[in-house]
């Protein structure tokens, strides 16, 4: 007999505002804001509160590659074509400072898990680590040989993997600023790497159509997917470390669950190719956006039941482990939140500024921003909005984020145990079985 504790991911709304392919995303860690960019060289940030109002951010001369907030939520980066990098106050206060990162298309930005850092990666063949809180350049990681997709911190942040069309994926060490390990078993560009949540594990993307998973305390492939018919072009892991989500150029986002080692749903909704996609930071949601200009937030649900219940599953099953659970998922009607231009606008000035070994640059400047309304809004906008900050507690944010990826990664260990004595314990019952069976004559089963 076969069952399926899985409970199915659902569409939940569809955002339009954009005007060309959306080419990245991003939760705020309060999961009350989603940042996507997009071709158009606009930067939205949707509010997902009930009637808020979405903010359009006018400033990049170029398509949008890349958007990432900070830990505390405080402002948002975004890379660019035009070889610069942003940082924005999410909301309608308007401030924003711009500076040159590169001499050729920054391809993607991230915030360090502390807040004070930022890595970029570029078509320059180089990949940049800055410092925000004494706002200047620190150093260049140099050994790519071709344009740099993609460039992530390592959880604890001491750390930094890369990949591009070299064909290669590159391991770098921020303290001796080396590059440690080469992963080359590429067919063609790797578009996207990223680390799992507890940072044993790095996953990379490529335009051979694959998902490679490596960990890196043995610096071994421990998992290869090939599920997409066409380039993957992006995922996320489930903060669980349990899930991946990818999106491709075959239009479709495909979910694997990593510890049983396959492929779950298949997700359809986007016309054209998929190239962003993001888990929520407590994910319970994910966005998508593509080549079709349309962002999707989905509800995960799949993760919704406790290990315990898939454990309580597990043990009354008596036959062998079912065919994997695979199904397509078709979006039915959302909740759809139209973008209207030109409701409120704040205009100003934004400083240009150029990173050096020892510029600085301020924290100040103004953009313009359009602020969009939901098309179902009954009620007016009142009154002005300031950006959610997180409230400081006493332990710093590093030791923090240390203590919970090392909780997270036991969890993980004592959930694989379990998993493993359940299976155990149903072997053993078998055996105990087919040896009773044989003592009393009958001929022996086979495992």
């Amino acid at each position: 007999m076969s069952f399926h504790f899985q409970e199915d991911p659902t569409l939940e709304r569809h955002f339009k505002g954009h005007k060309d392919v959306v080419s990245c995303a991003d939760f705020s860690p309060n999961n009350k804001q989603l940042a996507t960019g997009s071709c158009d060289k606009n930067l939205m940030i949707w509010n997902l509160t009930p009637k808020a109002r979405a903010f359009r951010f006018v400033g990049h001369t170029d398509i949008i590659t890349g958007v990432h907030f900070s830990p505390s939520g405080s402002f948002v980066a975004s890379s660019s074509r035009d070889q610069t990098v942003r940082l924005w106050t999410p909301s309608i206060k308007g401030e924003s400072t711009v500076f040159k990162a590169h001499t050729a298309s920054v391809r993607s930005v991230q915030f360090s898990s502390d807040g004070q850092r930022l890595v970029t990666a570029s078509d320059d063949k180089s990949v940049k680590v800055w410092g925000v809180e004494r706002k200047k350049f620190l150093y260049s990681l140099n050994r790519h040989t071709n344009w740099v997709r993609c460039a992530r911190f390592s959880p604890d942040g001491r750390l930094v993997a890369s990949c591009g069309d070299d064909r290669t994926v590159r391991l770098w060490d921020t303290s001796s600023r080396q590059c440690i390990n080469i992963f080359t078993d590429y067919g063609g560009s790797a578009t996207f790497v990223d680390f799992n949540s507890s940072g044993t594990c790095i996953a990379s993307s490529g335009a051979d159509n694959t998902l490679k998973i490596w960990d890196i305390r043995t610096n071994k492939l421990i998992q290869h997917y090939r599920v997409h018919s066409a380039g993957v072009n992006c995922f996320s892991f489930h903060p669980s470390g349990n899930y991946l989500i990818s999106g491709s150029s075959d239009s479709t986002m495909k979910i694997l669950d990593l510890l049983e080692g396959r492929l779950i749903y298949t997700l359809h909704g986007h016309k054209g190719p998929v190239l962003a996609v993001v888990f929520s930071r407590d994910g319970g949601l994910f966005a998508s956006g593509g080549a079709d200009s349309q962002v999707l937030m989905w509800k995960t649900n799949f993760d919704s039941l406790n290990y315990r219940d898939l454990l309580s599953r597990h043990s009354k099953r008596v036959t062998p482990d079912p065919l994997p659970h695979l199904m397509d998922i078709y979006p039915r009607s959302p909740h759809r939140h139209n973008a209207q231009n030109g409701t409120v606008e704040v205009s100003g000035h934004t400083i240009p500024m150029c990173f050096t070994n020892s510029t600085d640059f301020p924290l100040g400047g103004r953009y313009s921003v359009n602020a969009v309304e939901d098309e179902n809004q009954e009620e007016r906008f009142a009154g002005g909005m300031t950006a959610s900050r997180e409230e400081r507690s006493g332990i710093p944010s590093s030791l923090t984020s240390t203590l919970e990826n090392i909780v997270q990664q036991l969890d993980i260990l004592t959930q694989t145990v379990a998993v493993l004595e359940e299976r155990l314990t149903l072997t053993e019952d078998k055996l105990r079985t087919c040896l009773d069976n044989q003592v009393l004559g009958f001929p022996f089963q086979q495992i």
